[in-house]
């Protein structure tokens, strides 16, 4: 990782930290306040900026929000550091346009990870810029579709053929296309975090506030972002059109039907993979057992055949009593029907140990996901 890498701060001490823990890695600028970190940040254009939130004359939040509306700075991921931790603060970073918060003091080496983070995400959305170019017309041509509830019923339909969550995500993004709407996601799968986002990397702080306002209310609003969470799946949306009032309504209204579809495939898509494993260590049970009482009826049979060859040697029974030979013929004959049961016992597992196999390959085949061609896309079904 050879970045650019300009870090705005009115501490010198700070500089030193960042020099320490980066220029092995990364080449540095520096600047000591707001003004001269603008000017340099246009004349270089950085990778990356480190930004104090708290600086003389302007701060780091104003900063930032000039640096988002440059014509060459917009781009470039930022950074906050700041001695402040409390969430407001990082919601107030995030509504100024920064990707990630770190708070002072901080160690070396979670600074470079964090940069690390950062350039990943960066990267990923240069690549995906001319792809999102793409979507924007094919979002102006989907706009000319049929209405709300039509996007809602196709999406429905399409999740309905999604088995796995890169898909779901895919469906679930794409609704947003045609609405003009900039969102990240995280789906609440088995109580573990997945993300997602249209830019195909997510934000480190977009991450943070929605594990953060989880368990908050189902409408989070903190300027123009909203995150809208459920059980199983929270919405985050960067660019709520809080000027327009009606518009603002609108999607308020129409969010909640796409996330309560999506709530419900998640649970359903827990219930099918927990039912899967169920039946698959059901299945192992079935087959250990299968093969321990095979070993112990091959054993118990050949005990039976020596036993019943005793029985039947006159060498030997002829000089026993008569209740004698009838008790070892009677005991033969109980062995020889256990013997029986064992071999029915042993086929009824191999029957049960079939019908699991044909078992897993039927749940299987409904987890394989469907392919492009056999699942409508939000911009190809007329629906009115």
């Amino acid at each position: 990782m050879t970045n650019l890498v300009l870090a705005i701060d009115d501490d010198k001490l700070i500089h030193h930290v960042i020099e320490q823990s980066l220029s092995q890695h990364c080449k540095l600028i520096h600047a000591k306040n707001g003004e001269q970190g603008l000017r340099l940040a246009i004349k270089y254009q950085p990778d990356i900026i480190l930004l104090d939130v708290e600086m003389p004359g302007m701060s780091g939040f104003e900063v930032c929000e000039r640096l988002k509306t440059g014509e060459h700075t917009a781009d470039i991921p930022v950074m906050f550091l700041s001695s402040k931790s409390d969430i407001s603060e990082r919601m107030r970073g995030y509504n100024a346009g920064a990707a990630d918060y770190i708070v002072k003091p901080f160690e070396g080496s979670e600074l470079l990870a964090r940069i690390k983070v950062l350039d990943d995400y960066r990267r990923q959305s240069v690549a995906l810029k001319q792809d999102m170019q793409r979507a924007q017309i094919t979002a102006e041509i989907a706009m000319t579709d049929s209405g709300d509830m039509g996007r809602i019923m196709r999406y429905v339909g399409q999740s309905y053929h999604a088995h796995d969550l890169t898909t779901l995500s895919e469906y679930f993004l794409e609704f947003f296309t045609p609405l003009n709407l900039e969102v990240a996601l995280a789906f609440w799968y088995h109580n573990q975090a997945v993300f997602f986002s249209q830019e195909g990397a997510i934000q480190p702080i977009e991450q943070e506030l929605l594990e953060t306002n989880k368990e908050g209310s189902r409408f989070v609003d903190f300027g123009r972002r909203t995150i809208i969470n459920y059980p199983k799946v929270s919405l985050l949306i960067k660019n709520m059109p809080t000027d327009d009032p009606a518009l603002y309504g609108r999607f308020k209204d129409l969010l909640p039907h796409i996330l309560e579809a999506t709530n419900a495939k998640i649970k359903d898509m827990e219930v099918s993979e927990v039912a899967l494993n169920k039946v698959e260590e059901i299945g192992l049970a079935f087959a250990q057992l299968s093969e321990q009482l095979g070993g112990i009826g091959e054993v118990y049979g050949a005990k039976v055949t020596e036993f019943e060859q005793f029985v039947k040697d006159e060498t030997i029974t002829s000089t026993l009593a008569e209740e004698h030979r009838v008790s070892l013929a009677r005991l033969s004959e109980h062995f020889l029907f256990v013997n029986d049961e064992f071999s029915i016992i042993r086929y009824k597992l191999g029957e049960i140990t079939q019908v699991r196999q044909e078992l897993i390959q039927s749940l299987n085949q409904m987890a394989k996901p469907w392919g492009e061609d056999e699942v409508p896309a939000q911009t190809d079904i007329e629906l009115f």
